[in-house]
Formats: structure tokens, sequence, C-alpha cells
């Protein structure tokens, strides 16, 4: 976490690759611990497909765990799997006492229902979150049994980041959350009324948006929509955090004669960060810290198994 005092950029800038060394530097420490009583966090990924972005996010999930101590498995199935098949692996993965998470990358192929297949997880090895139990003990605020999705998990800790550089309770604050999906959004905003927030969600039939985000202490943007949300919206020393990553086009090609493209989040980052008390990046920002809470959760899933072997 670093403050910037340029004219470009005010705000603290909220560092989530730094943070999510901390989480996972404990979380190789709590691994160290289990192996000890003769427990080996697991985590198995399941990738369908060839699916670029999906194939570098599984590789870093499988190099993380690795460096936590994990015991770590990797299935890679062709795009023409079927749902049967799917959900047969997923069987053996939910039988596997060497497993304790299971992660299934999306999106899925179109010859699969991801409803079904996410739901065929066991809710004990769910470290997603998505299962409908896992969502609802956290709709009902019980967020010691959930196991909750790993996006809103990270956001919620750069938000208490924010709130701590700038000294603020957030107990009382007007938390805005842009976007309503079961992954990002719902989850969201259920963290933030834990903490006492006043939450209001926006989505894409919202009315007057700038004016929602202008009265927001806490925003969390959470759309694919590259820079939606203006600068000059944001209400000046509000904590930004930015889950949007888009791949805009940029000038030039790259070595092999393509256009370049470069990532950018769903808020003006250079026009909120003049304004903003805290705010951050895309990249570098909450994309590190969803890691790392999938091996938080992972951890906790192999605690919950060696308390049930008693």
């Amino acid at each position: 976490m670093t403050n910037d005092n340029s004219s470009e950029r005010r705000a603290v800038l909220l560092d989530g690759k730094a943070v999510a060394a901390g989480v996972t530097a404990r979380v190789a420490a709590e691994a160290a611990e289990l192996r000890a009583k003769g427990v080996q966090p697991g985590l198995a990924v399941v990738l369908v497909g060839e699916d670029p972005a999906s194939q570098v996010y599984v590789r870093s999930k499988g190099r993380t765990a690795e460096s936590c101590g994990f015991h770590s498995q990797q299935h890679n199935l062709p795009e023409s799997t079927s749902e049967s098949e799917l959900l047969k692996l997923i069987a053996e993965l939910n039988a596997d006492p060497a497993v304790h998470g299971i992660l299934v990358q999306l999106p899925l192929p179109r010859q699969i229902d991801e409803s079904r297949v996410l739901e065929s997880v066991l809710p004990s090895k769910d470290v997603d979150g998505f299962h409908p139990i896992n969502a609802g003990l956290l709709a009902i605020g019980e967020t010691d049994r959930a196991f909750v999705p790993c996006t809103p998990a990270g956001s919620m800790i750069l938000v208490k980041e924010g709130a701590k550089a700038l000294s603020r309770n957030l107990s009382g604050l007007n938390a805005l959350v842009v976007g309503r999906s079961n992954i990002v959004g719902k989850p969201m905003a259920r963290l933030l009324l834990a903490e006492n927030c006043t939450v209001t969600v926006a989505h894409s039939r919202s009315r007057d948006l700038p004016e929602l985000v202008s009265r927001a202490e806490i925003l969390v943007t959470a759309v694919g929509r590259p820079e939606m949300i203006r600068g000059d919206w944001v209400r000046p020393g509000a904590i930004v955090i930015d889950v949007g990553i888009n791949r805009v086009p940029a000038d030039g090609v790259d070595a092999k004669g393509r256009p370049k493209t470069r990532l950018v989040g769903d808020v003006g980052f250079a026009e909120a960060a003049a304004r903003a008390g805290a705010i951050t990046p895309v990249p570098g920002g909450v994309g590190p810290m969803t890691i790392a809470m999938l091996m938080a959760n992972t951890a906790l899933a192999a605690n919950r198994a060696l308390l049930r072997r008693g």
C-alpha cells in the first residue's frame, strides 16, 4: 500500500499483490501446521476446453497451491467433454479424501449446464463458494460456516485496508456495489452489510448511476465494462475497489505483429485516483487477492476436514 501525492494520483494505492502475498504466507504457515498433524491441504482444479485466459488462471492457481505446500491436482479436459463425464470426475474428487477443495474453472462449454456442475461439488469442498448452500449461509450472515466466494472475500480485505489507511470505521458508511452477479455483486453486498455498512446495489437498470456513485463512501465495481465509471462521479475521499478486468486496444503491435492490448478496470483510474481516498489498480489490485483467498478457503476446508475426523 503506497501513497502517491502526484497531481494525477493522490489516493492511497491499495496494492493487491502485497496484501495477497501476506495472505498466502499465512496460508503456507497454516498448511505446515496441518501437515504436522497428518493432513496436507489438497486442491483440485478442473479445466474444460482451451480458453487462453482460463489456462493462465489455472496455471497460476496451481503454482500458488504448490508454493503453499498443498497437494495440487489439475484436470485438463477437452472441449468436447460431456456433462456426464465432468460430473463423473467431480464425484470422484468428492470421494477423494486427499482433495479438500474443488474448483471448476468457468466458463464451461455450451453443452454443459454450469449450475448443475457447480451444485454437484460437495458444499464442504466448494472453495469457490458458489454452491447454493454456501450462498445461503452467507445470505443469512453465517459467514463462519460458509465458504465466501474468493473475489468478494479478497475485495473486502482491500476495503478494510483502505479504511485502515484512512483511519475510518466501516460501520454506517454508504457503500455502493455496481453489479449484481451471484459471483461478485450479491456476495459483496452481503459482506458489506455484515460490516454494518449501508449498502446499495446498482445494475444495468439503475437510474442516474453518476448520482449513486457520487454518494458512495465505498465503491465496488464489478460490471466488466471498461472505464464505465468516470472519475468525476467518484465522491472525494471514497474507497474505490475495482473488480473489473477488461482488455482494450493499445498503441502498436507485439512481436508477432498482433495489435497490442492493455488491461483496464471498470473505473477511469487516473481520474478517480485524483479524487478517491484509496483505490485499487488494474491490474495488481483485486486479481491477486482472488487466488490468495482460494488458497485460504482450501486451508479452511482442510481444517474442517481434520475437525470432522476428530
